[in-house]
């Protein structure tokens, strides 16, 4: 098996994993990952800032996150602890709006990434998985918008 191929085989199998594209079927998620890559990630690597250009998004498939935000001083506050299975930064990948938070390697961590004109290259190419997957960001995303909700209302 080439190299290329027993990557994409991986990172599908990632994808299945991490719970997130659970609605993908087996070839839609072999489709969909040779728009991935993997990364690795060592403790206490910035892997984005707060006001940088959203160009990518990950799904974390071993590690720990820390997401840390600035506050009104001006210093840098963990706000959350991101662990396996969890996407981060799509939000800046689908809207193009500068990142909302830093993320930092909490731990050493194995990612995928998702380029932003990786996602746009699916659509045109592979448009039924590309829509599953934005599908299911969006559905990550409105549960962790009803949560803050709540969270803010039991405050």
């Amino acid at each position: 098996m080439p190299e290329s191929a027993h990557l994409v085989g991986a990172i599908r199998d990632m994808l299945m994993d991490c719970g997130l594209f659970d609605t993908l079927l087996p070839a839609e998620a072999q489709s969909a990952a040779g728009y991935f890559s993997i990364s690795k990630m060592t403790q206490d690597t910035v892997i984005f800032r707060e006001g940088d250009a959203g160009t990518f998004m990950c799904i974390l498939h071993q590690g720990r996150i820390s997401v840390r935000k600035s506050n009104s001083s001006e210093q840098l506050v963990e706000f959350a602890t991101l662990r396996n299975g969890r996407a981060f930064g799509e939000m800046a990948v689908l809207d193009g709006e500068r990142r909302s938070a830093t993320c930092v390697a909490a731990t050493d961590c194995v990612l995928l990434i998702l380029a932003k004109d990786s996602l746009e290259k699916m659509l045109q190419e592979a448009p039924r998985p590309a829509a599953k997957v934005i599908r299911a960001i969006a559905v990550a995303l409105s549960k962790r918008l009803r949560m803050a909700d709540g969270q803010l209302v039991d405050q």
